[in-house]
């Protein structure tokens, strides 16, 4: 599919219904791969809830010691700042 967008006043009626179909068509397979996404995300989530509250059952710790200095590093300022990728120019 390209990138921009067709001078619709080029489009005979055909061309204008075959690009509808076509967009649709992806839109739908987008919305099929989204929802598929979402589940493996709450399958996953699902797990390490699971896996805590194991942890917390059986006594374990659910923050380790690199967590503690981790996170006060990142309080204090002292972690490396990773640049944002930026989108290219248009």
């Amino acid at each position: 599919m390209e990138d921009t967008f067709p001078d619709l006043g080029s489009l005979g009626d055909k061309e204008l219904k075959d690009l509808i179909d076509t967009l649709t068509e992806e839109e739908n397979e987008i919305s099929y791969k989204r929802r598929v996404l979402h589940g493996k995300i709450d399958i996953l989530r699902a797990e390490l809830v699971t896996r805590l509250r194991h942890k917390r059952e059986s006594g374990d710790s659910l923050i380790s010691g690199d967590d503690v200095a981790q996170l006060t590093e990142i309080l204090a300022g002292k972690t490396k700042q990773v640049p944002s990728e930026e989108p290219p120019a248009a």
